[in-house]
């Protein structure tokens, strides 16, 4: 059961002409969200234009094969399918993990309805994190970014210079200290120097001078970054990449981009422990938000996606909202200021991060934007594909 029978099943009765047939089909093809239908059998008869994106599979290959040829036999998917179709009423489930070789974990809420006047076809929609939630992080993070940044400026000034008076005074009752007073004196400077170097951690914050920008290949920064963590904190840890060779530059800092990564790879890494466990680093390109970077009058899509997976134990539920505020860590003895600066240089940037969660599961998927048009290299050889203008 393929392609022919939705074809009949959509032709059947006289209460839809083939003009409004072929409309409801442009309809569905201009949704965001996957759609996809599945008959009696478990076979796809039906897929859309986003069904197709999501899956990374054409119609030709997706129409007329079984679900679980896309998804395991075990997975939620496929028993609320088997549940729409034996109750012949709708379910909807929030929260579903989805997991295939191509499209490697997702998060996603599942509504499955039977077809009305369809024995046994079902209409599967996959709802993945919405425009405005993705705004709403944004929005959080840009406040987390921002409030560190005042703060930044306000420890450098009122805190570092007492901190020199304190010091300075310790040295001078050193010179007439007796020996174990002298050992008073020193753990005086020595947490005083402390101190100053947390500050100028802060500190870095406080820079509110433009960005300079150019084209980036995002490859490059990741193989630099590796190459940072395996021959330092993630020699024990095996890496892994599925990257997307075609993508087009980022338009962004190159040394800031080898910050913010660094940090989220070392994050992952010392998720995992001493020992074992794994790293994932993906690229992808996807239709992104359309958002206007700080101080600018034009919106910027986010199409080029860079994500850090690991399979640690996954972040406790209750942090996930305030992970990027600046002295929130999940880890013993953490400063809280890593995310939070990474926070702060992908705002820079105009992009977006996300954080989705899971024993075995944590992903920090980050948005980046194009070269602008006006910009590119002309001798750059760009996919057509992912330059196609989305609007």
């Amino acid at each position: 059961m393929g392609r022919d029978s939705f074809n009949k099943l959509s032709n059947t009765g006289d209460s839809l002409s083939q003009e409004e047939n072929s409309l409801s089909f442009n309809v569905l093809n201009s949704l965001t969200d996957p759609v996809f239908v599945v008959g009696p059998d478990k076979t796809i008869v039906f897929v859309n234009q986003s069904a197709e994106q999501f899956l990374q599979s054409s119609k030709i290959v997706l129409v007329g094969s079984k679900l679980s040829t896309h998804f395991s036999g075990d997975s939620q998917i496929i028993h609320l399918v088997e549940q729409t179709q034996r109750e012949e009423s709708s379910v909807a489930e929030y929260g579903v993990r989805l997991e295939t070789p191509r499209i490697g974990t997702h998060l996603v809420a599942v509504v499955i309805s039977p077809m009305h006047d369809s024995s046994g076809f079902s209409v599967v929609t996959l709802q993945q994190q919405s425009i405005a939630r993705k705004i709403d992080h944004q929005l959080v993070h840009r406040n987390a970014a921002r409030s560190i940044t005042a703060m930044g400026a306000m420890l450098a000034h009122e805190v570092k210079n007492p901190l020199s008076g304190i010091r300075g005074a310790a040295q001078l009752l050193e010179l007439s200290a007796g020996e174990d007073d002298r050992q008073l004196t020193k753990l005086i400077c020595d947490e005083a120097d402390r101190i100053v170097t947390l500050v100028d951690r802060i500190e870095m914050f406080s820079d509110t001078r433009p960005m300079e920008r150019e084209a980036v290949n995002i490859h490059e920064v990741l193989a630099h970054v590796r190459l940072l963590a395996e021959t330092g904190f993630g020699k024990n840890i095996k890496f892994a990449e599925k990257y997307d060779p075609s993508l087009p530059e980022v338009y962004g800092n190159r040394d800031l981009l080898i910050q913010a990564f660094l940090n989220l790879i070392k994050n992952a890494v010392e998720a995992l422990g001493k020992e074992g466990g794994e790293v994932i680093l993906t690229t992808s390109y996807q239709q992104g938000v359309r958002m206007r970077l700080q101080g600018g009058k034009d919106r910027m899509d986010l199409p080029l996606l860079v994500t850090i997976e690991d399979n640690g134990p996954g972040i406790p539920a209750d942090l996930h909202e305030h992970l990027f505020d600046p002295f929130v860590s999940t880890k013993t003895g953490g400063k809280g200021l890593g995310l939070a600066l990474v926070s702060k240089v992908i705002e820079e940037h105009g992009g977006v991060i996300e954080l989705e969660s899971v024993p075995r599961a944590t992903k920090f998927s980050v948005s980046l934007p194009l070269v602008p048009k006006d910009l590119r290299n002309k001798n750059q050889i760009y996919s057509d594909n992912h330059l196609k203008d989305p609007s």
